[in-house]
């Protein structure tokens, strides 16, 4: 997709771990946007996010970070609202508007907030064997599925009838979520929804593993 602001001199560096879903929401957000990036990985195994090299660019010692001609941004959610404030001037992907703003924010604190705690949560234990509370992340995850489902089964995206951050910020997380062992399968709009995401042009997947209920998956 082309940029509707001039893209950046240089590309954006961007921070991330290949399976994190936090770093692949920013990635799919680029590529959304048109624009164009720098892939550094981070071996969060190894502690690399922990060191100082890296604390400088984000004191909590966490990916995703940016870092656009110098403006450094942590925190995926801020990212995606400044990505989307600096290079989409025709706000479709963040409404100028105050209602338009507050619908996507909703989304946003979903996603900081029952994404995080459901099916993202779920995921680290499979994932990554997290010492986590799997049966309450994935209890949590299928409250998140009754409220989305609903929502998804009246409008083609979260907030209405164009994808916006609200769709990119949920996106990574939900599409993975049978890898934390929570079943899609109830929830026919929610896959729709996927389905619509990744038909956009620019999408760009997040990698698999072959873990929880996308082992025997097509």
């Amino acid at each position: 997709m082309t940029p509707s602001h001039p893209a950046p001199a240089a590309p954006v560096t961007l921070y991330r771990h290949a399976l994190s879903g936090h770093c692949h929401r920013v990635e799919l957000a680029l590529s959304l946007l048109g624009l164009p990036c720098r892939l550094v990985d981070v071996d969060l195994m190894q502690g690399e996010h922990k060191r100082p090299a890296f604390l400088r660019l984000n004191p909590f010692g966490q990916v995703p970070v940016i870092d656009d001609g110098g403006t450094v941004v942590h925190d995926s959610n801020a990212i995606l609202v400044y990505l989307a404030t600096r290079y989409d001037p025709a706000r479709r992907w963040l409404p100028a508007t105050p209602e338009g703003q507050a619908a996507v924010q909703v989304w946003l604190s979903a996603a900081a907030g029952p994404i995080a705690f459901g099916p993202a949560a779920a995921r680290l234990v499979t994932v990554f064997g997290a010492t986590l509370d799997a049966t309450g992340a994935i209890g949590r995850a299928h409250q998140l599925l009754g409220v989305m489902e609903p929502v998804l089964a009246g409008r083609a995206f979260l907030t209405g009838d164009e994808a916006t951050l609200a769709d990119i910020a949920g996106y990574s997380y939900i599409a993975a979520a049978p890898e934390g062992n929570v079943d899609l399968a109830p929830y026919a709009a929610v896959r729709a929804w996927l389905r619509r995401i990744e038909s956009l042009p620019g999408f760009v997947p997040m990698p698999r593993t072959a873990v929880g209920l996308s082992v025997n998956a097509s």
